[in-house]
């Protein structure tokens, strides 16, 4: 493989991708090179399309291709209730459930002092800013059930309470240590159910 150069290369990509090792790289390398000239043409546009569309909503810094993002542009949703989580992907794991019918707001990370992660690295100052405008009445904290998804939302609570807003924790219907991202839909609706306040 390290003979054919533009090979190497695409592997080298692959191998960039979180929780892609070594074969996974040569594996999808070698799927590709099997492709159709027009499939690997679609392949490359997608990624190039998503980068040059996708951006961070400007009211709660979700992943969107419209500013604001469509969940904040619904008249639908409840605006009182705001739902915070740590990466965009969580908003979608907590939209598969069907269940929640807030808004979101997304840090893009925890507390992490170790990994030199700290309040000002996170999207905290935005979110005191949409909880000053008033009409919020209850903070949902979704945060990971780890150490540092634990940390970040004792940290907003304490942070939260001389605003008088209610903030509840996700119920522990979540393992320990896991991601929302990997957690099936009834356990997320049961953590959602089971809340409680801070």
């Amino acid at each position: 493989m390290q003979h054919i150069a533009p090979l190497a290369r695409l592997v080298e990509q692959f191998r960039r991708l979180p929780g892609i090792g070594p074969k996974s790289a040569a594996r999808l390398a070698y799927h590709v090179l099997a492709m159709d000239r027009e499939q690997s043409r679609e392949l490359a546009e997608a990624i190039v399309d998503a980068k040059e569309k996708i951006g961070y909503c400007s009211v709660c810094f979700n992943l969107t291709d419209c500013n604001p993002c469509r969940i904040c542009q619904s008249e639908e949703r409840d605006t009182g209730v705001i739902c915070v989580v740590e990466e965009p992907q969580d908003v979608a794991a907590m939209e598969r459930t069907r269940e929640f019918k807030g808004l979101y707001h997304v840090l893009h990370g925890s507390l992490s002092p170790l990994d030199g992660i700290g309040p000002d690295e996170l999207r905290l100052k935005e979110l005191l800013s949409r909880l000053r405008e008033g009409g919020v009445n209850e903070v949902i904290m979704a945060t990971n059930p780890d150490v540092e998804g634990e940390a970040t939302a004792m940290y907003i609570a304490r942070l939260l309470k001389p605003l008088g807003i209610k903030v509840t924790r996700i119920g522990h219907g979540l393992p320990v240590g896991g991601d929302l991202e990997y957690a099936d839909e009834v356990t997320l609706s049961k953590a959602l159910e089971n809340r409680r306040e801070m």
